[in-house]
């Protein structure tokens, strides 16, 4: 498999004009797959809400909502980058997560910019990226989460395609109503056993 073999497979799955229904809704992409276990998140997040893996764009899961990873280098397989974000739309993703980590984490925002205006929702993998991922000029947004918060950026994806998906949707309000219960039973149990009977549960 070469960069080149990954360029003509995203330029026919462009060309191929699929039913948006079978194609995957959110794209994760890193630039190394040292970033897998920052972006792991990403995964957890979108499957709590119902989404599955798509690992073959003409053959779907059964899940109407899917997502789709790979590893793409800003510097070291910048053709890659390019027919990635220039492919997006064409084959039906939504909205795309990217994470970089370094200084000099451009995938993220180059991404943003080749791929305009598809959203594109940037993770820092690291402290040291942040200003990188959020450093985008003017009129060229990227929407950026902080540093290793990819749960966060999957959160953010389903937002956007909830505008226009019910289902999607009533994952997110089911999910946020769980973590609303679960701070209500903390507080009760709090209240209820005192601070001392509370930490000695915990510990």
């Amino acid at each position: 498999m070469t960069v080149q073999d990954l360029i003509d497979r995203l330029e026919a799955e462009a060309e191929m004009d699929r039913d948006p229904e079978t194609t995957p809704d959110v794209g994760i992409i890193m630039g190394s797959d040292s970033d897998l276990d920052v972006m792991s998140g990403a995964y957890d997040a979108l499957e709590e809400l119902g989404f599955e893996e798509q690992t073959d764009y003409e053959n779907p899961p059964k899940s109407r909502f899917t997502y789709e990873s790979y590893v793409v280098s800003a510097h070291r397989t910048p053709e890659l980058m390019y027919a990635y974000g220039e492919t997006a739309e064409a084959r039906g993703l939504d909205v795309v997560i990217a994470g970089a980590g370094g200084k000099s984490a451009d995938l993220p925002n180059m991404t943003a910019s080749i791929a305009y205006p598809l959203p594109v929702i940037g993770v820092p993998v690291q402290e040291k990226s942040v200003d990188s991922v959020i450093g985008m000029p003017t009129g060229a947004p990227i929407v950026a989460v902080d540093a290793g918060k990819s749960f966060n950026a999957a959160l953010s994806a389903a937002q956007v395609l909830a505008r226009q998906h019910d289902e999607v949707r009533a994952e997110l309000l089911s999910y946020h109503e769980e973590l609303v219960g679960g701070v209500a039973e903390v507080s009760r149990d709090l209240h209820d056993l005192g601070h001392v009977s509370f930490r000695d549960r915990s510990a």
